[in-house]
C-alpha cells in the first residue's frame, strides 16, 4: 500500500516537473489500491493548488517519501510550522494587497460609470443613489419591504461578466425582499407586478467593500434586470398547503380502512 502509495504521489507532482524529460508512464487504476492513492493524490494536488505558488515538487516528493519510510526530516517540526507560519502570513498580506488595489480601481471605476449613467434618457436616480430604468411598466401592485415576491433577473458588472441569472438557470426564484441586498429592497419596491426595470447599484446598496464570491469584487458596481412576476399571497399559500395536508392524512385513514 505504501509503495502504491508514493508512486501515485510521483507521478501527480513530478509529471510535469520542469527536471523530468520524458513522459511520465502510463498510470492505470487497476486495483482498489491504486484508486484510493490516486484519490488522496487528487486531494493532495487541489490543496497544492490552492496554495498559490509554485513548490520544488522534487523537495516535496522528497518530504513525503521521508515521513512514509520513517527518515529523519530535514527540519524539525517546530521549524517547519515557522516556515508555513510565515508564508501564510506572507500570503495572507499579499492578498490584503490586492484586495486594496482592486477596490480603489473598483470604486474609481464605479463612480465614472455612474456618473456618465445618470445623464442617459429614462434614468431616474434616487436620493439612496440607485439608479432605475423602466423597460416594461406593469400595472399589477407594488410589493413592500415585508412581503416575498417571485422575479426573474439577471446580474452584471459594469463591464459585461454576467455573475448570476435566474433565466440561465430556466427558472424564477421567490424570497423575502427583506432578505435581499439594499439596492434590491429599494429597487423591486419601485416596481408593480409585471414591469421589467433595469437596476443600477452603487456598491454601498450591493455588497461593499468585502464583494462577494470570484466575479464580484469589492466596491463593485452592479447592474441587474429584474422582472417583478408575482407578490407571493403567504397566508394563501399557507392555507392551500394545509388543505394539502388534510387531504394527504384523508387518503391514508381511508387506505387504512
Amino acid at each position: 500500500m505504501k509503495k502504491v502509495f508514493i508512486l501515485a504521489c510521483v507521478v501527480l507532482l513530478a509529471a510535469c516537473s520542469q527536471q523530468e524529460e520524458k513522459k511520465a508512464p502510463a498510470l492505470t487504476l487497476d486495483s482498489e489500491e491504486s484508486k484510493l492513492a490516486y484519490a488522496i493524490g487528487m486531494d493532495i494536488g487541489m490543496s497544492l493548488k490552492t496554495i498559490g505558488t509554485d513548490l520544488d515538487r522534487a523537495v516535496m516528493i522528497a518530504a513525503i517519501n521521508d515521513r512514509l519510510d520513517g527518515a529523519d526530516s530535514k527540519l524539525s517540526q517546530e521549524d517547519a510550522n515557522k516556515v508555513k507560519q510565515a508564508f501564510f502570513v506572507k500570503q495572507a498580506e499579499k492578498k490584503a494587497a490586492e484586495q486594496k488595489a482592486a477596490a480603489e480601481k473598483n470604486k474609481a471605476e464605479g463612480a465614472t460609470f455612474l456618473a456618465e449613467h445618470a445623464g442617459k434618457e429614462g434614468v431616474t436616480v434616487t436620493p439612496s443613489g440607485l439608479h432605475y430604468q423602466v423597460i416594461l411598466q406593469g400595472e399589477g401592485a407594488k410589493p413592500t419591504l415585508n412581503d416575498k415576491v417571485t422575479v426573474h433577473y439577471k446580474g452584471t458588472t459594469i463591464d459585461g461578466v454576467e455573475f448570476d441569472s435566474s433565466y440561465s438557470r430556466g427558472e424564477p426564484i421567490t424570497f423575502p425582499l427583506a432578505g435581499v441586498i439594499a439596492g434590491w429592497q429599494e429597487g423591486v419596491q419601485l416596481m408593480n407586478v409585471g414591469s421589467k426595470y433595469r437596476l443600477v447599484l452603487p456598491s454601498e446598496l450591493a455588497y461593499g467593500e468585502r464583494g462577494a464570491g470570484a466575479k464580484i469584487g469589492p466596491n463593485s458596481v452592479l447592474i441587474f434586470e429584474v422582472e417583478l412576476i408575482a407578490i407571493v399571497d403567504e397566508k394563501a399559500e399557507a392555507e392551500a398547503a394545509a388543505k394539502l395536508e388534510e387531504a394527504a392524512k384523508a387518503a391514508q385513514a381511508e387506505a387504512k380502512k
